[in-house]
């Protein structure tokens, strides 16, 4: 692998046409971040990870109920699986809402949560449209996957691509992803594989994302947002920066209407103290 360099993009290009759903990204993740994960529940299928939260940082989706099957055709899809993680967006709507600056972008361009700067507001995990954040029950921090930030720095790959048998993760400088992932594009719809396409390879969602998928059908049927309706939540967007603008005028319109009736209104005089009884003079 070449030279990890500070001040290059680097992310992940994950090729869902190729993974087995073996889990090794999953066991390599924790293994390395010492995540303990969670205790294991009887589910109805095969995904018994659940969701991407502050002890699982890698998550390897079984969609096991794909309705379009052709099978005895060749070009059936009896699975669709995909290893999820933090898209490290362009435009990270979670760094833009954290109030103490405990998000950061790195020298290597991932989004990074400082856990002691954190202080557990929870605003990130409102503001992600992936809901890859979650809130760590000891420490009360938020957590996510961090692309094995001190892994960069010292030179190595993240686990999770290490550890991946069949290159379905794929890390490396983002403009070298982002060519490697047309090329596998193109050279899948040469083999009448239409519905493959590429997600957050450029700019349509949220920026882009340092860390992007090819897909084997439409992003809905991952639980991910269309890039038609990829609108950043809340404080982000221009319906958002509206209504906080608007809530905070009527704010400051209801206080002062409330002061100007709390100055009209006649004040009570106060009570006369009582004279003292000739009994208590006499004492």
């Amino acid at each position: 692998m070449a030279e990890i360099v500070p001040g290059q993009a680097y992310g992940f290009f994950t090729d869902t046409s190729v993974c087995i759903g073996c889990k090794a990204c999953e066991v390599a993740c924790k293994q390395w971040n010492m995540l303990s994960g969670h205790e294991p529940s009887f589910i109805d299928g095969y995904d018994n990870t659940g969701q991407l939260d502050s002890q699982n940082w890698r998550y390897v989706q079984m969609i096991d109920n794909v309705p379009d099957l052709t099978l005895g055709t060749g070009q059936g899809k009896a699975w669709l699986m995909m290893s999820d993680v933090c898209k490290h967006c362009q435009h990270a709507s979670c760094m833009d809402v954290c109030p103490t600056g405990a998000i950061i972008r790195t020298e290597f361009d991932t989004v990074l949560i400082q856990p002691d700067v954190c202080n557990g507001c929870r605003n990130c995990i409102s503001a992600c449209p992936y809901s890859v954040i979650g809130i760590d029950e000891e420490t009360n921090v938020a957590r996510k996957c961090t692309l094995c930030y001190d892994r960069l720095q010292g030179g190595m790959e993240p686990a999770c691509a290490k550890a991946c048998p069949t290159q379905s993760i794929q890390f490396g400088p983002l403009d070298e992803l982002q060519a490697r992932a047309d090329q596998r594009l193109a050279d899948l719809h040469s083999q009448g594989v239409a519905e493959a396409n590429l997600y957050g390879r450029d700019e349509e969602v949220y920026g882009g994302l340092n860390a992007f998928f090819l897909l084997m059908d439409k992003p809905e049927a991952y639980r991910l947002p269309n890039a038609a309706n990829a609108t950043l939540p809340g404080r982000n967007n221009t319906g958002g920066w509206l209504t906080t603008a608007v809530t905070a005028v009527l704010g400051v319109l209801g206080g002062l209407i409330a002061l100007r009736r709390r100055q009209v209104t006649p004040q009570e005089p106060p009570p006369s103290e009582t004279p003292p009884t000739a009994e208590a003079g006499a004492r």
